[in-house]
């Protein structure tokens, strides 16, 4: 059994593997997340993330490790809006803090003792003045003294130190054109450079599972608009810490920004950052431009997908076979229902033209994703198709799914109400049902 789930495993894991491959992901470890136990196992991930081809910019905070220093040196720590009020004795123990948690995180990419994840591999970490920072100055006569912003960001360098296959690896301190330092937010760092340098993907790590819903369920996926409205909602006796409440506020502004995507999954989660990179339907919530599913003509390059979805249907006997040269030559016809570049649904409308007629064909959705009734929203699509061309009616050959086509509308009816082409095809031995919907009826 175990066996089995681990071909499984990588077998449906391979797709986002060729996917993900390349691209590049800014992913932010917030200081909450490097206090627990299982950082080793998430370096550990990123490390995996940066063997597989992908180019990573890794942006780690340090506030909790930052308020404990400074009550420790007796500097009471001080914020006005959610921002640090950073004067030069806090600055002090703040480069002290983030640059020991840099040589930490360095030291743990470093890694390659035998009988160890890390076994065998070699990364480059490179860190540098790859952000400019300035001063925040003074808000509503609060003086932010050394806490700074985002100046600018040094695209063209950060490129060259990726694609030369190193990790990026950057601290919340970063110096200003006039050689001082100033304290930024890890949040702020990771937005501007995902943003400037078009990634791919920003991720995040929280104390939990995702953005959860109002019966503590995960909501996978969310439009900036909508996280904006959850983010406003949250008050004080929400438990969600800072740096959660800032991430996503970050991913909401990277969004907005042209960052296609940002990730929320949780630190206390182990392998939660893989399990949502690579399986179909992820773990965490995802903030995105647009939605991760889309419906879409089929093109040429969508062969390949469509033939992964379709050959276990063919084999068993549900589906007519069809060579990939009869595909190729037919794909206008198919419409797919595409989610993370991955097929996961199809169907298509073969023209009838001297009958007026168009048959409903090869409608095949993906096991993990039928309890969304993506069938019907297929169907739908081909009827508007069919009624623009000006077809009176629509017909499907079936020989399991009668009944989901008569609570669509369909009827059933002869051979001899098929078009003349297509009666001339008609495989007795199958014996499938016949359906008609009638496209005048409304």
């Amino acid at each position: 059994m175990r066996t089995t789930e681990l071909v499984e495993g990588f077998r449906h894991s391979a797709s986002y593997v060729n996917a993900h491959r390349g691209k590049t992901f800014v992913v932010m470890l917030g200081g909450e997340a490097l206090a627990q136990n299982k950082i080793r196992s998430i370096i550990n991930d990123i490390a995996l993330l940066h063997s597989l081809g992908i180019k990573i910019v890794l942006v780690h905070g340090a506030r909790p490790q930052i308020d404990e220093a400074l009550m420790q040196h007796n500097l009471k720590p001080e914020y006005y809006n959610g921002v640090r009020i950073t004067d030069e004795d806090s600055l002090k123990v703040i480069k002290q803090v983030v640059g020991g948690l840099q040589l930490d995180i360095t030291a743990r990419l470093s890694m390659s003792l035998s009988n160890t994840p890390m076994q065998g591999t070699q990364i480059n970490v490179v860190s540098g003045n790859f952000v400019i920072a300035q001063p925040l100055g003074v808000d509503n006569g609060v003086d932010y003294c050394l806490s700074g912003k985002v100046r600018r960001i040094d695209v063209q360098g950060l490129k060259r130190q990726l694609d030369s296959h190193g990790i990026v690896l950057l601290g919340p301190v970063a110096a200003s054109v006039t050689g001082e330092s100033f304290n930024l937010t890890a949040e702020e760092v990771a937005t501007q450079i995902a943003v400037k340098l078009r990634a791919d993907k920003m991720i995040g790590f929280s104390d939990k599972e995702g953005i959860l819903d109002s019966d503590g369920e995960v909501i996978a996926e969310l439009m900036p608009t909508d996280a904006q409205r959850i983010l406003s909602e949250l008050t004080d006796e929400d438990d969600w810490c800072i740096g959660s409440r800032a991430f996503l506020q970050a991913s909401i502004d990277a969004c907005r920004n042209g960052v296609s995507r940002c990730h929320f999954v949780s630190y206390l989660n182990d392998g939660a950052l893989l399990q949502e990179l690579f399986s179909r339907d992820g773990i965490g919530t995802q903030i995105v431009i647009e939605s991760a599913e889309r419906l879409r003509r089929a093109t040429i390059a969508d062969i390949g997908g469509i033939l992964d979805l379709i050959r276990p249907l063919e084999q068993s006997g549900v589906l007519v076979r069809r060579s990939r040269e009869q595909l190729e030559m037919e794909i206008e016809q198919f419409m797919l229902i595409e989610r993370d570049s991955l097929v996961i649904g199809c169907a298509a409308l073969y023209p009838f033209e001297e009958d007026n007629a168009g048959e409903f064909a090869c409608l095949v959705v993906h096991p993990e994703y039928r309890d969304a009734d993506r069938g019907s929203v297929l169907l739908k699509n081909i009827i508007n198709q069919a009624k623009v061309r000006g077809y009176s009616r629509l017909f499907a050959l079936t020989t399991r799914s009668i009944h989901w086509f008569l609570e669509h509308g369909f009827q059933i009816v002869e051979v001899d109400a098929l078009p003349n082409k297509k009666k001339q095809l008609y495989n007795y031995q199958r014996k499938s049902k016949i359906l008609a919907l009638d496209l005048q009826q409304d």
